[in-house]
């Protein structure tokens, strides 16, 4: 499948980059370290990614969905989706969660981004959301994920298998502007990097947007 890239190449320098580490490595290894299924015959990985199943190959890294419906899916058509899954097969790794639930600011690093992660994140959620909280419930439940009984509205989701994020919105009145909370369940801090966190959201309300 052919990668399409934006015209300002601001996601073509780094998937590159990484696709040439992908290509390099072990397959056997990258699916043993993130708990990945290999397939040596079809020489691809199948991975589960926001409710959705994917092929992916190697080396070439072309990706195909599973889904039999007409559903956005982003691995198959947001580069930042694509990015964040290579990412995790050259350097994450599987990792079990002890049903706590961390903000972004005690993952390790997430101090340093935390202007980054606030404004394309937490931001952006509440601004899209705060006064629509029918969309961001029609947009979550279509993605399959889990409703929850905190804030004015809030779910959780499942980006990797076994890694969950929980989206949590205050809508917004004459007095206060509406706000937001984004929490990932603690073995985040063990499979991924504070960066990668910020794409996980942008690739999440991306897709939310996509529903709406």
């Amino acid at each position: 499948m052919e990668i399409t890239y934006d015209k300002d190449n601001k996601e073509r320098v780094p998937f590159e980059h990484y696709l040439a580490d992908y290509q390099k490595a072990d397959p056997h290894e990258l699916a043993m370290r993130t708990g990945t299924a290999y397939d040596d015959e079809k020489q691809s990985f199948r991975l589960k990614f926001i409710g959705r199943w994917y092929e992916v190959s190697f080396p070439e890294f072309s990706v195909s969905s599973e889904s039999e419906t007409e559903d956005y899916l982003p691995l198959v058509s947001m580069n930042a989706a694509r990015i964040l899954v290579i990412r995790f097969l050259l350097e994450g790794c599987a990792a079990g969660s002890t049903g706590k639930f961390l903000t972004y600011r005690e993952v390790p690093w997430g101090e340093v981004y935390y202007r980054q992660f606030s404004g394309r994140c937490l931001s952006r959620l509440a601004f899209s959301y705060g006064n629509r909280l029918d969309q961001f419930c029609a947009a979550l439940e279509k993605m399959g994920a889990k409703k929850l009984s905190q804030g004015d509205a809030g779910y959780e989701i499942e980006i990797f298998t076994g890694f969950w994020i929980c989206f949590l919105i205050w809508a917004g009145d004459e007095e206060f502007p509406p706000s937001a909370q984004i929490l990932f369940s603690d073995n985040f801090a063990a499979a991924f990097h504070a960066e990668d966190l910020v794409v996980a959201c942008d690739v999440l309300i991306g897709t939310m947007k996509a529903q709406n």
